[in-house]
């Protein structure tokens, strides 16, 4: 077991969404994939691969196996990895967080079934149950992920007191991409020890200090080495500095539609054009609004040190 898996969430840490290159032919681009997910690691970053911004849920479960796979190959250290293993479907959420468990991730992080709404703790309870049941893994470690604005399946703390209940050393922590800092504030208040992670890198001066355990956002793809700073940060004068400064990119990439912005800039950055593709039934950032965006970055002084030079 590597020295990061043992103590994955025990120092507030980011984590980034990766951002998923295609191909011409919208088949995944794992070389580049690799490449950025390297740099990411190097500038201080965990790597929450198959989340929302990875378009995860338009990749097929091969795909996704296969990813991880590559990316496990290309010596990353596994103990850096939480990848989405969350399903509509039990079986796949089962085969997904198995393989990840068996390539000894760090943890994964679980979206509850998506499709039908209106769904009862109880469900919710048997679903995530039976997950940890069927893997039967004691190096197992799931972080809850609570999006209700795009799942329509809140995570309750009621769910979450059950889980931490039932499976204490399995059931540790949780994203929560709500939105909503008063959600954020009572699971910090109501689960001390449970590993919070708001998802944004804005919510983290109101969140370290309540114990927070780092963050899991999208513009961790842009700014990794500034948030791992932030997070390692001793002093509230350097914290609020940083706090600062990844609040201002933050603010303005969540502008736009996020995950054809993110892969505009990523394109920008890497000088790759490949990169701005988004399988449909997304669409690419527009040439003018990019051109927009990208001017707004570089009056921030907004970098992304060594990506281009990395071959991203």
């Amino acid at each position: 077991m590597s020295a990061f898996r043992k103590a994955a969430f025990d120092v507030p840490r980011v984590f980034a969404p990766v951002v998923t290159p295609f191909n011409a032919d919208f088949s995944v681009d794992t070389p580049r994939l690799v490449t950025f997910c390297r740099w990411l690691v190097g500038q201080g970053a965990g790597l929450a691969l198959f989340g929302t911004n990875s378009e995860a849920n338009s990749l097929t479960l091969a795909e996704r196996r296969a990813v991880l796979d590559r990316v496990i190959a290309a010596d990353i250290d596994p103990g850096q990895l939480l990848p989405g293993t969350g399903a509509c479907a039990l079986p796949d959420a089962i085969e997904l967080t198995r393989h990840a468990a068996a390539a000894r991730c760090a943890g994964v992080l679980m979206l509850p079934p998506f499709y039908y709404k209106g769904v009862s703790d109880e469900g919710l309870y048997a679903y995530y149950s039976a997950v940890i049941e069927a893997v039967g893994s004691a190096d197992l470690r799931v972080l809850l992920y609570h999006i209700p604005q795009l799942t329509g399946v809140p995570i309750t703390p009621a769910l979450i007191e059950r889980l931490t209940n039932a499976y204490p050393h399995t059931v540790v922590g949780i994203k929560d991409s709500s939105g909503d800092w008063s959600n954020t504030a009572g699971l910090l208040a109501r689960f001390p020890g449970f590993k919070v992670f708001p998802a944004s890198e804005a919510l983290l001066g109101l969140g370290l200090p309540l114990g927070a355990a780092g963050c899991i956002s999208a513009t961790a793809n842009l700014q990794p080495g500034a948030i791992a700073s932030l997070l390692a940060a001793t002093t509230l004068e350097a914290r609020t500095t940083w706090v600062d400064q990844v609040s201002t990119i933050r603010l303005a990439l969540q502008a736009h539609p996020l995950i054809p912005a993110l892969k505009a800039v990523v394109a920008q950055h890497t000088r790759h054009a490949g990169w701005a593709r988004v399988r449909p039934p997304l669409v690419p950032f527009g040439a003018l609004a990019a051109s927009t965006l990208l001017a707004q970055l570089e009056a921030l002084g907004f970098a992304m040190p060594g990506l281009a030079q990395a071959g991203g």
